[in-house]
């Protein structure tokens, strides 16, 4: 195939997206030996799509009990999902990892600017105390790219991390803590931060260490609890190699070679207007090989603006690491 990395992240505007995907849509569709199996039992001609419309999403359980994989490349390594204890985990093998780096790195710049101006901390306990995560190959990079000699990670040491904030604070640095939701709250349970230019990133989840929250509830409590006037948020999966960024209330913009649409939670092939909730439809062409079009189980809306929001998932989903707040 023919399409470049390039091609993917220098894409500036939606006819470029949509003959890109369409382009996509075709290879993988013949290449992709699970997206082409079940495209045929849909009965759907693949040379009849002509719009990103048309094209079938594949179900994100699949990436559980199949390689997807649109090459025969060597897979430089696995991302695993996590999941409760004897869960099935989803696994997303990748042939290139450099997509991946430039997918994150491009999307980091595009919402926050240059990582090397940022000093980079996370608080991320139950994703680096297992393997397989791809929120931590990403968090390493970017702790390892920032190049400030604060950067890192805490895992329980939140005394650390309060006279870490404190200190860049102090020197009015530009700082990104980013933290899976339950571990923020314990963090502000002990500590007070007063640090109104820190970008809080929550990556959603409480893992079964405490009651889920509404959103709005949640925000309202960390925003108390550091000082700020927002919480940041990111909406990425394992299946996935592309991330969507909140600046805050829940709002949700795509990086420019990633699309979102909405499915009827009824009618999982066909896809409802904007400012309705159903099924969440992803368009990432950083899979490209893998699958680029999946369907999630996660409940969301699209705005006029293009942006989207996260409101649940199908009640018979697995609970599991994906950007989830419960409304």
């Amino acid at each position: 195939m023919n399409i470049t990395a390039e091609a993917i992240f220098s894409i500036e505007n939606d006819e470029q997206f949509k003959k890109l995907a369409l382009e996509i849509f075709k290879f993988q569709a013949e290449h992709c030996s699970v997206y082409k199996e079940y495209i045929h039992h849909l009965h759907i001609n693949i040379e009849a799509v002509s719009a990103i419309e048309q094209i079938p999403f594949l179900p994100i359980s699949f990436f559980k009990s199949h390689s997807i994989l649109s090459n025969t490349n060597p897979v430089e390594i696995t991302f695993s999902s996590s999941g409760t204890t004897g869960m099935t985990q989803s696994s997303h093998h990748v042939t290139n990892i450099k997509l991946y780096e430039q997918s994150y790195l491009k999307a980091f710049n595009q919402f926050y600017g240059n990582i090397e101006d940022y000093c980079f901390l996370a608080l991320l306990p139950s994703y680096q105390q297992r393997a397989g995560s791809s929120l931590i190959y990403m968090v390493n990079d970017l702790i390892e790219k920032s190049k400030h000699p604060k950067s890192g990670y805490f895992l329980y040491n939140h005394d650390e991390l309060s006279q870490t904030l404190e200190e860049l604070k102090s020197k009015n640095q530009k700082t990104v803590l980013i933290g899976v939701t339950y571990a923020l709250l314990d963090f502000i349970e002990q500590y007070e931060i007063d640090f109104p230019n820190l970008i809080v990133m929550e990556t959603g989840g409480m893992k079964g260490k405490r009651k889920e929250m509404v959103r709005e509830e949640l925000h309202e409590q960390l925003t108390n609890g550091f000082g700020i006037k927002s919480i940041h948020s990111e909406y990425g999966m394992t299946e996935l190699l592309s991330q969507a960024y909140s600046l805050g209330e829940g709002i949700f913009n795509c990086p420019s070679w990633i699309k979102v649409l909405i499915r009827d939670t009824n009618d999982p092939l066909t896809l409802i207007p904007n400012g309705k909730t159903g099924g969440i439809n992803v368009i990432d062409l950083a899979n490209i090989n893998s699958c680029c079009f999946i369907a999630t189980q996660d409940l969301g809306r699209i705005n006029p603006d293009q942006s989207f929001e996260v409101l649940g998932r199908f009640d018979n989903a697995d609970i599991r690491g994906c950007n989830l707040l419960v409304q």
